[in-house]
């Protein structure tokens, strides 16, 4: 190994600590808790040298945010080859998907999706380009679900999305925020929630229901006027 490439392994290395540190701390004290010293002093380096890798403590940040967004479609992308006659079953996959991802990388989407503190997500969409090309082909896979059946005919994929979305994300945040009664199976909950949504969808109650669309749909709503434009001409 020549000097150069032990110089970027080395780097890479101490990148790697400085998100594992900052990720801890995060979700263990709370972001707004957690500053530059506090992550230095967790892998005993200066704050000096931890500006040497990220400007600032959002950057570090919005770096594990897309770690955290590639773990999660990696989920998704695992679901997209199992065939099945019922169009719903793709529906529940995918987002049953979503709930065994905050079981298995909890600090991940707490961080994500439940600290209120961190920088919005929804305000920097221009850091996570890829998030609309792979929102796009999840919403293209919902959209071949309700052509066939798995809802009526004109139900906006993107309301099946957020439908379903809030479903699987309200258990999980039930459980990762301890707010399960007593005995209460998260994941037995999860599944109910995403089968009562889907029979909520089944019977319509997203046909009439335009929800606005997030600034990393641009490609969703494009789609969605060239479909208005054929039906219309």
């Amino acid at each position: 190994m020549g000097i150069k490439e032990r110089q970027e392994r080395d780097r890479e290395a101490v990148r790697r600590a400085i998100l594992d540190a900052a990720r801890d701390l995060f979700v263990s004290e709370g972001y707004q808790n957690v500053s530059i010293r506090k992550i230095a002093e967790r892998i005993e380096y200066s704050p000096a040298a931890i500006y040497g890798y990220f400007p600032s403590k959002d950057d570090i940040f919005f770096a594990l945010a897309d770690e955290g967004f590639r773990l999660l479609f990696q989920y998704g992308r695992a679901v997209q080859h199992a065939e099945s006659d019922d169009p719903c079953d793709a529906l529940r996959r995918m987002f049953w998907r979503y709930y065994e991802f905050s079981k298995e990388h909890p600090e991940y989407f707490a961080l994500m999706f439940l600290d209120r503190s961190v920088p919005r997500i929804r305000d920097n969409w221009d850091r996570f380009g890829f998030v609309g090309e792979m929102k796009h082909d999840m919403v293209l896979r919902i959209q071949r679900a309700v052509d066939a059946g798995a809802c009526p005919a004109g139900t906006p994929a993107h309301t099946v999305f957020r439908l379903l979305l809030t479903a699987a994300h309200g258990a999980a945040a039930l459980r990762l925020c301890d707010r399960l009664a007593p005995g209460e199976d998260g994941d037995a909950l999860a599944r109910a929630s995403i089968e009562a949504a889907l029979l909520g969808l089944r019977a319509g109650a997203g046909r009439d229901l335009q929800l606005p669309l997030y600034p990393c749909d641009d490609r969703v709503r494009l789609d969605s006027d060239s479909e208005d434009t054929r039906h219309d001409s």
